[in-house]
């Protein structure tokens, strides 16, 4: 399972959700994803832990924690849908 933290400060660092995850257990990886046209941080993270039960009580107890002056959304990460002009052959409008 992967975790989906929302609402994320753009300057959070990938230390700084290290820092606050691991106190509820091993991390696997955190992915902080950038935006390609602006470089910057698009607001949001994932955060994969070695122990399921681990990612669950952290989800329970950050979920609507307030952390550097956001109000966090944390919950389990949905799958990624694929994109429909992926699935027509990869045509984009030019």
């Amino acid at each position: 399972m992967t975790i989906y933290i929302g609402n994320l400060s753009y300057q959070a660092t990938e230390d700084d959700l290290k820092a606050v995850f691991a106190e509820y257990g091993a991390i696997k990886r955190v992915v902080l994803p950038i935006d390609r046209e602006t470089g910057r941080m698009r607001g949001f993270a994932f955060v994969e832990m070695v122990v399921d039960a681990d990612e669950d009580k952290a989800i329970s107890e950050l979920d609507g924690a307030e952390w550097m002056g956001r109000q966090l959304r944390v919950n389990k990460a949905k799958p990624r849908e694929s994109n429909p002009r992926e699935q027509r052959g990869g045509m984009r409008a030019q």
